[in-house]
């Protein structure tokens, strides 16, 4: 904007009558015009931030109680010669294994529904082969963390009081 002055002295030279408001650089009237759209895009990455991590939370907590619940269980594999890899692939398979189909289920939910929302994309073609990979992922990862921490705790579960509290 350093050329204003510059501008209206040539607009003068020109035309005293010519008034001159409102100058601003095409980045400037670009970016007002897109202003809209920048605000629903960030409020849907908060949202959809907030949602990832309240996923995470909600199947940490499920297999937390399942864990917890199935203490004895755990305590009996183990005193029978379980691994703590064993308890954990057994925790950690079995909270993948609902992860999972809650994805698969998202996904064809979202292959099926995605024509409705093809007039908001911008050019994204309605099945965008990167986004029905990359969310899908980021779900499993986040899935994976969340049945993670439960299944690490039931690896160190003594049989001795496991079988006790029974």
């Amino acid at each position: 904007m350093q050329q204003v002055p510059a501008l209206r002295e040539v607009v003068r030279s020109l035309d005293k009558e010519q008034p001159l408001h409102n100058i601003r650089s095409m980045e400037q009237v670009l970016s007002a015009s897109i202003s809209r759209q920048r605000l629903s895009m960030f409020l849907l990455i908060v949202f959809a931030l907030t949602a990832l991590i309240l996923a995470g939370v909600g199947i940490y907590g499920v297999m937390a109680y399942s864990a917890g619940q199935r203490t004895h269980e755990i305590g009996v594999r183990m005193a029978l010669g379980a691994t703590a890899g064993d308890v954990l692939k057994l925790v950690v398979g079995q909270g993948m294994a609902m992860a999972g189909l809650g994805v698969a289920v998202g996904v064809l939910a979202s292959l099926s529904l995605t024509r409705l929302m093809e007039t908001l994309l911008f050019e994204v073609g309605a099945y965008d082969s990167a986004t029905f990979v990359a969310v899908p992922a980021l779900l499993l990862v986040t899935a994976l963390a969340a049945c993670y921490i439960p299944a690490r705790r039931a690896t160190r579960v003594d049989p001795i009081l496991a079988l006790r509290c029974e």
